[in-house]
């Protein structure tokens, strides 16, 4: 599971993912449903009324990928004709696990919850893109339901998009050219949702000029490469990334590598020719994925690629250049992010199937050096230590520096609060923070009070973020602007800091490497 966001809240979430739960923390208090409609540029659809919140679930922005649109780039959805029914989530994308879950190709769907009557495109928009390690996830996760947010005067969207081989892999070498850069077709789904979200969002509320994306994981890495994508930059204007960056991407020599791998992997599983991969049934593909990434030597085999075309270089080569420079950007890491999959008490140094960013040999040059500048840790944290820092930390500072190095209003931060009990007492692991930012914290009891108040205050600089402002809570100290000189970076804990370059000296071990 190296490649799944799982964590202790996975049994949680996937209890509730059938129905259509309301918020998993609010108390259990009475609460009235009533059917509501609206009208939108594509047709009229029915969604649901609870207390105040419109909720549409299950509605389609793409024509459903399947049949001869299978790895193909998708389809705006058509406009329909009699009301749509919009009071179920669909299903999640095809991927391993949840089994109980129901999964179709057909995922292309998103989800919005939006204050009752709000007027016609008066509020900010929010729209997240889950995580999952561009291998699972989907779009309807209780922890991620967007009541609050609508109760904070936000119209929130959650979107899906194709996971795995099906959204992640450039099958030409398998399938012909007329396939390529398919590796990129999860990108073009977020794509084609946000220009949806830019036709519709108005019927609902939403100003389509004042759109936040966000995500955590694999989420923010994709909102982070849509920032170096020039045919988005009209779709959305400010930027949440929780544990993202701006590099996990191939070449196309190495996205071609990886299909030719899985092509042997899925004619070993299957007994069937990878040429039959247009017609396969999706459980086989996935459990040739399955197997693939088991065997595979490097992490994160799946995943964008530099075509020239709709990712014209390294997405953060593009950042730096300025074309983002009127966005604002709000991004930050877990102080200790590795130890989700690393464990909290690694026995091994890392190795190549630990690393998301660079080969090993360049990761044992700056490893080496971590005894000497973390004399008082034990070898297990600076395990933990150096693996955060390539997968998340250094290639999000290397956003923030990227984006503020042109004026981009910029916001950093990093999460420290860290449980007193449970297998992860001490760490502020890797998800964390979703719960809190959120604002439907969890944890050991031990913990409660804290996470609750720091939840409130984490949701509140988020909103203040979203609607426009400086990130601004009660509580929480003032947030300056992150500049690469500075580097003035909010450390929110249970008494939260700002701080002046930190980990200076870790920093400068990655010079030149990463």
């Amino acid at each position: 599971m190296r490649n799944a966001q799982w964590t202790r809240r996975t049994l949680l979430r996937n209890s509730a993912l059938l129905t259509a739960l309301p918020l998993v923390c609010r108390p259990m208090l009475a609460r009235t449903h009533s059917a509501t409609t609206v009208s939108t540029p594509l047709g009229t659809m029915r969604g649901e009324l609870t207390d105040g919140v419109r909720v549409f679930r299950g509605v389609p922005f793409a024509e459903p990928p399947v049949g001869e649109l299978r790895f193909r780039a998708p389809v705006g959805k058509k406009p329909w004709t009699t009301e749509l029914d919009a009071t179920r989530f669909g299903a999640e994308p095809w991927q391993t696990g949840t089994p109980k879950i129901a999964k179709s190709e057909d995922c292309l769907q998103l989800n919005v919850w939006a204050p009752d009557g709000a007027k016609p495109g008066t509020l900010p928009v929010f729209v997240w893109i889950h995580g999952g390690g561009f291998t699972g996830g989907r779009a309807f996760d209780p922890v991620t339901d967007g009541e609050e947010f609508a109760r904070n005067g936000i119209v929130c969207v959650t979107v899906a998009y194709r996971l795995g081989v099906f959204g992640f892999m450039d099958v030409s070498p398998l399938l012909g050219a007329e396939y390529s850069f398919s590796a990129n077709n999860a990108l073009r789904d977020l794509i084609v949702a946000l220009a949806w979200v830019r036709k519709n969002i108005a019927s609902l509320g939403g100003d389509p000029s004042r759109v936040t994306i966000g995500g955590e994981s694999a989420g923010a890495k994709l909102c982070d490469i849509l920032m170096g994508v020039p045919a988005a930059q009209e779709l959305f204007h400010a930027v949440v990334s929780e544990s993202g960056g701006a590099e996990r991407v191939w070449p196309l020599e190495n996205s071609r590598t990886v299909a030719v791998g899985y092509g042997k992997a899925f004619q070993a599983v299957s007994g069937v020719v990878p040429a039959r991969l247009k017609s396969a049934d999706p459980a086989a593909i996935i459990a040739a994925q399955e197997q693939f990434i088991n065997d595979w030597p490097q992490h994160f085999p799946l995943r964008c690629e530099v075509d020239g075309k709709l990712i014209p270089r390294v997405p953060i080569e593009t950042i730096a250049t300025g074309s983002t420079r009127g966005k604002r950007l709000l991004l930050g890491t877990n102080r200790d992010e590795s130890a989700l999959f690393l464990g909290p008490h690694p026995t091994q140094d890392p190795t190549a199937a630990n690393l998301g960013n660079m080969p090993m040999a360049a990761f044992n040059g700056v490893y080496a050096k971590y005894a000497a500048l973390y004399p008082d840790m034990t070898a297990e944290q600076r395990r933990i230590r150096a693996v955060t820092a390539e997968e998340y930390w250094l290639p999000s500072m290397r956003l923030a520096a990227a984006h503020a190095q042109n004026g981009g209003e910029t916001y950093v931060y990093r999460l420290d609060f860290a449980e007193t009990a449970g297998r992860f007492a001490g760490y502020a692991f890797h998800s964390e923070d979703i719960e809190l930012v959120w604002n439907k914290p969890g944890g050991p009891t031990e913990d409660r009070v804290a996470a609750a108040a720091l939840a409130a205050q984490m949701h509140a600089a988020w909103v203040t973020f979203i609607k426009g402002g400086i990130p601004a809570a009660p509580g929480l100290p003032a947030w300056p602007q992150w500049t690469a000189t500075e580097r003035r970076t909010m450390l929110l804990d249970r008494t939260s800091t700002v701080v002046v370059r930190p980990q200076e000296t870790e920093l400068r071990l990655w010079d030149g490497v990463l």
